[in-house]
């Protein structure tokens, strides 16, 4: 037992004073002796005893009640068990992602966190509460009150690391308590081993009663007629036992379309026919899960024809020709010393077809051509040089040209869930006539291979920028050396690689997605680009790039929806906005990952644990009660002991 002001401890001293009134009260008294009153003498010696013993009660009650009560203003205590931690500041962290919309026993579990934070947060505490989209610093229950009752679902999933990051990078000179209140999903182990000098942990995990759920997960062209699109719906089902859903199409809030879907499987696409103009619009369905991936929003332009040059031999570009249609393409070849540099930026797609030599002026327009968004497509000559393929290469990274081999070899790998043939094949083969080749190029890579050799060596890859792409074949693909331009294969694989999905295909962004946005127009010196719709208006960061202007929209808009880009008042393109489906899978929770952290059952309990052993046992009531205790005694003592 230890006192918090021990120094009260010296008017024990005081304790002499009944010792005093005691010993006076009982000095001894001279005994007189009477002759006729016998009687008398021995009532009075009974009495005398009977006195005795009352003033020894009177000084033991007196001397505890003087203790007692010295010892309680001396305010005695038991140290706390955990008393290193007792200046730790707490934080609390509150997963406002999408999923904690899911329906819990007492309501969303959002809503409810919040409600208990209210109810049960001591208006004294002192704390740190962090979200996925806000964080009030060193606060109190009652200076965020509206806040918290105003607080929006987040379009940032949740992730700890990134949680965790924010309060160590806050600087402090105390020890920490961090409170997670998340439902777990998406929480993966690896994120919580690599946690280090995090502090203390604890863990809330609220649980949903119900983990079915549907999600619209894409929108996309599945075929193009001549006056029509035919648009799939992909849809992703979670959980089990799910009914017939109604799911509708609207254009500028008209609908269009509306049918039943019902799911046989995990995962369905549903096709609806609109005419071949613009679309801006989004699909809709109505389920009992999540709503916030129950609309989808998407918008498409009217076609454009896309730009492709190829440079080369033009014998050797014959089969582009025929792939590359007046139709849907501005389609021309030039030979290396005839071509006009000025036109490359204004080109969808390069061709680079059996250069034998890639000159350093070509390779620094097209590298400045591939960050503008625009594709290149390079097909080596079995007379290229190693060296000078790879001094082109490098501007990308990824992959590097090693020697030439003159041995046949048989096309037989395709990824068929590469973005280049996404919708292209309606189920994968194995019966296909694969094309051969004669010599190619041994290559090292480490980026995706859309194509392989039966030696798993790549035939073609491809590297992956921001927004443009580098497409490499590892072989000449003229006949004398292929037989890959004859395949069936060769249309969709060259057709694709040359499109702008921009101007062809769904326009549908995610947002806090840090993917750039290309859009073709002229802006003036002062002139800005601006995002809007009846909503919500922003200005995203933008680069001009000659003819055309980069957009990047970091963690903008705070709602998905269809917005359209300006100019002044001019409107330029269409442009859609979705969250992330990345927390629609109810079921993909974790809980094992936090199985070395301390759980606490609820909301209400955090500050209640939190306290428990670092509070120190107070005694001094305790010693107050027996101070009056001795009080009462006393006076039943003074009233009722002859």
């Amino acid at each position: 037992m230890q006192f918090k002001h021990p120094e009260i401890l010296f008017f024990l001293f005081l304790l002499l004073i009944p010792i005093l009134v005691h010993l006076f009260q009982l000095r001894k008294f001279k005994t007189e002796y009477f002759t006729n009153v016998k009687f008398l003498k021995e009532l009075s010696i009974q009495t005398r005893k009977s006195s005795k013993i009352k003033k020894y009660l009177l000084l033991v009650t007196r001397l505890l009640l003087l203790s007692f009560l010295i010892l309680a203003f001396a305010q005695p205590f038991f140290k706390a068990k955990d008393s290193k931690n007792v200046s730790n500041e707490l934080y609390i962290v509150l997963d406002n992602s999408f999923s904690m919309q899911a329906k819990g026993k007492k309501g969303e579990l959002l809503k409810r966190a919040v409600q208990d934070l209210l109810e049960n947060t001591p208006e004294t505490a002192n704390f740190s509460l962090i979200t996925c989209s806000d964080n009030f610093w060193n606060t109190d229950i009652k200076s965020i009150q509206k806040e918290l009752q105003n607080l929006k679902y987040s379009a940032t999933p949740f992730k700890l690391d990134q949680v965790l990051g924010k309060i160590k990078s806050h600087k402090t000179a105390f020890n920490k308590d961090i409170v997670l209140i998340t439902d777990a999903v998406g929480l993966q182990l690896d994120d919580v081993k690599n946690i280090e000098d995090a502090g203390n942990l604890y863990f809330v995990l609220p649980k949903a009663e119900k983990k079915d759920n549907i999600a619209i997960d894409s929108a996309f062209i599945s075929q193009t007629l001549d006056n029509f699109y035919e648009i799939g719906i992909k849809m992703d089902a979670f959980g089990s036992d799910f009914k017939d859903i109604p799911i509708a199409l609207y254009n500028n809030k008209k609908l269009i379309a509306k049918t039943l879907v019902s799911f046989e499987s995990k995962n369905k696409t549903v096709k609806f026919t609109i005419p071949k103009e613009d679309f801006h619009g989004y699909v809709s369905i109505s389920g009992d899960g999540l709503e916030y991936d129950n609309t989808y929003y998407f918008s498409i332009s009217k076609p454009e024809k896309s730009n492709v040059i190829s440079i080369g031999e033009s014998e050797k570009s014959n089969f582009l020709s025929r792939i590359y249609t007046q139709k849907e393409f501005e389609y021309i070849n030039y030979d290396l010393k005839s071509l006009d540099y000025n036109k490359i930026d204004k080109q969808d797609a390069i061709v680079l077809n059996e250069l034998v030599d890639i000159p350093q002026a070509l390779q620094t327009t097209l590298k400045s051509f591939v960050e503008k968004g625009g594709n290149v497509i390079l097909i080596p000559s079995s007379e290229s040089s190693s060296t000078n393929l790879n001094t082109f290469l490098n501007n990308f990274g990824g992959i590097q040209f090693k020697t030439l081999e003159n041995s046949e070899k048989i096309i037989t790998k395709i990824n068929f869930s590469h973005p280049l043939f996404s919708n292209v094949f309606e189920k994968k083969f194995d019966n296909f006539q694969y094309p051969n080749t004669k010599k190619s190029f041994n290559i090292s890579s480490s980026v995706p291979v859309i194509m392989g050799f039966s030696d798993q060596t790549p035939f073609l890859s491809a590297i992956q920028k921001s927004i443009g792409s580098v497409y490499v074949f590892a072989t000449p693909l003229n006949k004398l050396n292929s037989n890959f331009t004859n395949s069936p294969i060769v249309v969709p694989t060259f057709y694709n690689m040359a499109q702008n999905i921009q101007k062809t295909g769904v326009n549908a962004m995610i947002i806090n997605d840090s993917k750039p946005f290309i859009i073709e127009t002229l802006l003036s010196k002062d002139e800005i680009v601006t995002v809007k719709n009846e909503k919500e208006s922003f200005i995203p960061v933008q680069q001009i790039l000659n003819n055309k202007v980069k957009l990047t929209f970091n963690d903008n808009p705070k709602e998905a929806g269809n917005f359209g880009i300006f100019t002044n008042a001019k409107s330029i393109k269409n442009i859609s906005f979705n969250y992330n489906r990345f927390e629609s899978n109810l079921g993909n929770t974790n809980p094992e990952a936090i199985s070395d952290f301390k759980e606490l059952n609820s909301v209400d309990s955090i500050f209640d644990t939190l306290s428990a052993n670092r509070s120190d046992n107070q005694l001094w009531k305790w010693f107050i009660i027996f101070t009056l205790l001795f009080a009462v005694i006393e006076v039943v003592i003074q009233k009722f002991v002859k």
